[in-house]
């Protein structure tokens, strides 16, 4: 594709991550000129400064999702925008899950809107993670996915999700040209070396002549694209892509991560430990579930992490039933209420004489004794401890009469 800087003018949100880096360069190298726009939450700035050397390059360190930018950017005209901003990696769902959600809602209306104005071509950057746990290997366009709107890895999978959805009504209800790409498992320069995902991981333990941990047994399979290879798909799906349509770009040849591992040695000439760890180490390091991997054994091994996952969470609840007081662990004589009682190692539920339970003034069911309060929510089961002062302000019929008297006698 050939351009000069009189006839592009591009504007990459997110550009100083991996992706955004290789895609500013390849546009300058082609003679376009390229501002990019990031809050560097997860970008560099040493990817930053590599690109400063250019003459057409600009750099706007800013949020997207900040409404601010619509009006520092308004005098502007730009022929293309890309949207690949979003904090990525498991790991920075938990402390970043905001600025997802926030940036592929708020910051795709953003640059719509700055698209719409400069009558632009618009891409969004999607992933594969909104296929959600796939049961089809590979995906097509046309999978729906299996999603959980609510799980653990939800705030970048269903903001990935709303940014698509978003794209392609403003794309048809405005006449814009947008484009969604789901990216898949992508690698090579500007990579950060805190990137949590396989081959950073790979790299930079070995660098620090450290173990690289294999999960399983190392067959599982995986697919990588170079990141000049995604480059070029994206370029490709800008001008020659259908409006409105979903693309996926990723690697298709399969490789297991033992033979992963080995080609990466070989690549580097470093040498390593090579350790193997459990699934179930995994399932607790990646705080969430854990992709099955491509080929048609993922199924089976997807059945096994999920009951290592459930061994894992049996194990815990088991010492968490041991630590608790004895005496809340007795057994119990009675019905199904006791019974239930003692399964979870507490008193059963008190009743009136004529076997109506009874209840505190918060709605909750009294337990024998008067020492616990159990508050049951699905599967899940806490005990508060509550003292005799604070039993007396649950009640106030109890001391309504001494705080009269002590009114009366103030006055």
């Amino acid at each position: 594709m050939s351009m000069n800087s009189n006839e592009v003018r591009c504007l990459i949100a997110g550009g100083a991550g991996c992706l955004g880096t290789n895609l500013a360069r390849r546009l300058l190298d082609q003679g376009a000129q390229v501002d990019v726009v990031d809050n560097l939450s997860t970008g560099r700035q040493a990817n930053v400064d590599q690109l400063s050397r250019h003459p057409n390059f600009g750099f706007i360190k800013m949020d997207i999702a900040d409404p601010a930018i619509c009006r520092r950017l308004q005098r502007r005209r730009y022929s293309h925008v890309y949207n690949l901003a979003c904090p990525t990696g498991v790991p920075n769902i938990k402390r970043l899950g905001e600025q997802m959600l926030m940036a592929s809602s708020a910051g795709t209306l953003n640059l719509l809107k700055i698209t719409r104005r400069c009558k632009a071509k618009y891409l969004f950057a999607s992933t594969a993670e909104a296929y959600g746990d796939p049961d089809v290997f590979p995906q097509p366009e046309t999978y729906v996915g299996r999603v959980d709107p609510v799980g653990p890895r939800s705030p970048y999978e269903e903001g990935k999700r709303f940014g698509e959805a978003l794209t392609r009504f403003w794309g048809g209800k405005y006449g814009i040209e947008v484009r969604i790409v789901r990216i898949f498992n992508t690698y090579g320069p500007a990579m950060s070396p805190k990137d949590q995902r396989v081959i950073p991981q790979m790299l930079t333990r070995l660098i620090a002549g450290q173990p690289v941990p294999i999960y399983g047994d190392g067959t599982q399979t995986r697919t990588f694209l170079h990141v000049d290879d995604l480059v070029n798909g994206l370029l490709t799906v800008v001008e020659k892509g259908v409006s409105g349509e979903v693309y996926n770009v990723g690697g298709d040849e399969q490789i297991t991560v033992r033979d992963l591992f080995a080609t990466v040695k070989k690549a580097t000439g470093l040498r390593a430990k090579q350790p193997f760890a459990s699934i179930s180490s995994k399932i607790t390091a990646a705080a969430g579930r854990t992709r099955p991997s491509f080929g048609p054994s993922a199924g089976g091994r997807t059945s096994r992490w999920k009951q290592a996952s459930a061994r894992a969470t049996r194990t815990c609840f088991a010492r968490w039933a041991s630590s608790l007081p004895a005496r809340l662990s007795a057994p119990r004589t009675g019905g199904t209420a006791a019974r239930r009682s003692r399964a979870i190692g507490c008193s059963p539920p008190r009743h009136e004489p004529d076997g109506r339970p009874q209840y505190d003034l918060d709605g909750s069911q009294r337990v024998a004794g008067h020492k616990h309060r159990i508050l049951v929510h699905g599967r899940a089961a806490a005990l508060h401890r509550r003292t005799r002062q604070q039993q007396g302000r649950r009640d106030p019929s109890r001391h309504q009469g001494r705080r009269c008297r002590g009114r009366h006698s103030r006055a």
